[in-house]
């Protein structure tokens, strides 16, 4: 599966883990379930994740868009 980052629409998006994703241009992380973007955090300095959820998950099929299998 390939992710395409929905904050900035890169394809600098790497796999960190079992359905983890991290975005290399504007450094977020994600989580995948069910082929659809679950969670979207932000990575802070002190390697602390603060959700983006609110920003991002409101409206799944705008995020689902963003996934290219």
């Amino acid at each position: 599966m390939r992710v395409i980052c929905p904050n900035c629409s890169s394809k600098d998006v790497g796999k960190i883990g079992t359905n983890q994703y991290y975005c290399w241009n504007c450094f977020i992380e994600m989580s995948v379930s069910n082929e659809q973007i679950a969670s979207v955090y932000q990575v802070e300095e002190d390697g602390s994740l603060h959700s983006l959820n609110d920003l991002f998950i409101e409206d799944q099929t705008t995020v689902t868009a963003h996934l290219n299998m």
